[in-house]
């Protein structure tokens, strides 16, 4: 059976006897190769954007503080290509709560910066939280997911905008509803928010991080607690664990 779309029924208004202007005929043309440009880029942008680790590695860059100790040339870099990032990214797509133990050059509070930046930005109307045991602290992981915006590819740019060009330090703010804040450790300040997401760094050396995590289960769709090795709750949370 054949079926007949509106726009192919409809009799076009131009005809031999009555044909359309060079000008029509050069708009016309526009429309149709802006269509498709259009269908292109939402193809790629798709593409783009299917694996956060892929985006991460491929279609953004990190910065390196010590870029030039090291003899680059920009301090801006692809995300690195390290055999353990896989598993934790798969683990953190699979998981609702994820401990990690870290060393320093794991480049862990990276990865997961930017799993989370990845969720809020393609996500609409999700709240994430980072959290660390300074106010600065937590304001440099949600300066890290800036940079991880900001070093994007240009039609991503184009299709995940911000809310406003100008933000108050230590928020990044989607104009698809969803965004990141930053805040400092203290049993109470997960209390303030309704977030999808936290995000702990470094939660060996915060004292209130066992009652921030356990204002959180109840609301987070996903957490991710983080320590380089100390004592506390952070390793006897992760100590009893089977």
């Amino acid at each position: 059976m054949m079926m007949m779309t509106k726009s192919r029924m409809m009799k076009s208004k131009w005809s031999e006897r009555n044909p359309a202007s060079l000008e029509e005929r050069f708009a016309a043309l526009h429309r149709y190769e802006q269509c498709h440009i259009s269908d292109r880029h939402d193809h790629q942008v798709q593409h783009m954007i299917a694996d956060p680790l892929i985006w991460l590695q491929k279609y953004t860059k990190t910065k390196d503080s010590h870029w030039r100790e090291a003899g680059a040339l920009s301090p801006y870099r692809p995300f690195p290509d390290k055999a353990y990032f896989r598993p934790m990214v798969e683990s953190f797509q699979k998981e609702t709560v994820l401990f990690v133990e870290k060393s320093r050059d794991m480049m862990a509070s990276w990865l997961f910066v930017g799993l989370f930046t990845h969720a809020a930005m393609t996500t609409p109307g999700i709240e994430v939280l980072f959290q660390s045991q300074k106010e600065e602290k937590a304001f440099e992981l949600v300066d890290y997911a800036k940079i991880l915006y900001e070093q994007q590819h240009e039609l991503l740019l184009k299709a995940y905008p911000l809310k406003s060009r100008i933000h108050a330090r230590g928020t990044l703010e989607f104009a698809n509803g969803s965004r990141i804040i930053g805040i400092p450790g203290g049993g109470d300040q997960v209390r303030s928010y309704h977030p999808w997401g936290l995000f702990q760094d470094e939660a060996a050396f915060m004292p209130e991080a066992g009652e921030s995590y356990d204002h959180a289960v109840p609301v987070c769709q996903k957490i991710v607690v983080v320590s380089s090795a100390g004592p506390g709750w952070f390793a006897d949370f992760v100590n009893d664990c089977p």
